[in-house]
C-alpha cells in the first residue's frame, strides 16, 4: 500500500477545527476518525485529534484494535 506522507504539523491541522478532517495517527500511521462519534469537535475524552496517539494508547481503556475500524491515509 502506497501511503503519503504527512509531517506533525500537517496532522496538527486535521483536529477537527481547522480544517473538517479530524485524524490521529498511531504507530506511523494515519488514521482519519472523522465519522466517529466518539470523536466529535476532534476530542475523545481526554485525547486530542491532530496528534500522534501512539504513547497515550497505554492509558487507554482499550488496545490497538479499536485502529482497525478506521481508515488508514498516509504515514507520519
Amino acid at each position: 500500500m502506497d501511503l503519503q506522507r504527512y509531517t506533525l504539523q500537517q496532522l496538527a491541522l486535521r483536529n477537527g477545527q481547522d480544517k473538517p478532517q479530524i485524524w490521529v495517527a498511531y504507530q506511523g500511521l494515519i488514521y482519519d476518525v472523522t465519522k466517529s462519534r466518539l470523536w466529535r469537535d476532534g476530542n475523545h475524552y481526554e485525547h486530542w485529534a491532530g496528534q500522534d496517539l501512539t504513547d497515550e494508547l497505554a492509558d487507554a481503556p482499550h488496545t490497538q484494535e479499536v485502529f482497525e475500524k478506521f481508515k488508514v491515509i498516509g504515514k507520519l
